[in-house]
């Protein structure tokens, strides 16, 4: 199948440095595009830049290190890209993390919603006018199938006073991904911007493995059960790249298809 030509095409990538991340910032590079990598490491960015670079001959990719649990660091990464591009025709939020016990942020922010909600949702608020002067961008959350479990907590939802689940908080998180994506969606509804989210499969990745102890290794363990993350990010790239879903918007991919989300993403109230 013939790869989409991303010549002219802006991406940002977050959680790019490991896993479906990192093979999604590869595979849009070599569909020639500019690509941005973030990731809070400022050296695994500058390596995994050499790396895509190298791979695939394409000089156009570039680091942009940011923690995305942290407010100041999100808005700074925003300012940085503004100052840089015109435009940004891609934003594939897909940095996120599971934590077994309850952490803060910088911010005193429960991690999980941190990361893996506020992330998203603030550095696409930012990014807006970028996306609105691009002819037709694209944002894709990276939620996952554990949002079919989610329940927002809206009276608790950094588990202040409820006993602190990792699964919750992370059920939880990855619902908001859903549902953010279908309210921007419906905001966005006549402009040029669509907005999608996806489930990657049960991906063998890093992913878990800030955890120690008996939880890290049961994600190691859960890692021999699961895909690779090339066939992981197969959706994320063909929401970024295929002409297919040109026009499409407020909808929930897996393998590539749109698939129906959990009663409650929908819910409107």
């Amino acid at each position: 199948m013939t790869m989409p030509n991303l010549q002219d095409k802006i991406c940002v990538v977050t959680g790019a440095t490991a896993g479906i991340g990192r093979v999604s910032a590869r595979r849009l590079a070599e569909m020639g595009a500019t690509v941005i990598v973030v990731s809070r490491n400022p050296r695994k960015c500058d390596e995994v830049v050499a790396a895509i670079r190298q791979q695939t001959g394409n000089a156009a990719v570039e680091a942009m290190p940011a923690d995305l649990s942290s407010l100041r660091e999100i808005r700074a990464l925003a300012r940085r890209f503004l100052d840089a591009y015109p435009r940004l025709d891609v934003l594939l939020n897909n940095a996120g993390a599971i934590f077994t016990t309850r952490q803060v942020s910088a911010d005193g922010i429960e991690m999980t919603w941190a990361l893996n909600h506020l992330g998203y949702f603030l550095l696409t608020h930012l990014l807006m006018d970028a996306l609105a002067a691009a002819p037709a961008a694209r944002v894709i959350n990276v939620s996952s199938d554990a949002h079919l479990m989610g329940i927002i907590h809206f009276d608790d939802v950094q588990f202040e006073r409820r006993r602190y689940s990792g699964f919750g908080a992370y059920s939880q998180s990855k619902l908001a991904n859903v549902m953010h994506a279908y309210a921007l969606a419906r905001r966005l509804e006549g402009t040029s911007i669509t907005v999608n989210a996806l489930h990657p499969g049960a991906v063998a990745t890093d992913f878990g493995k800030n955890n120690s102890g008996a939880w890290g290794k049961v994600f190691k363990l859960f890692g021999r059960f699961t895909i690779g993350p090339e066939e992981g990010a197969k959706t994320s790239v063909y929401l970024a790249s295929s002409p297919e879903v040109a026009g499409v918007s407020g909808k929930y991919f897996y393998r590539c298809r749109p698939k129906p989300s959990s009663r409650a993403s929908y819910d409107v109230q």
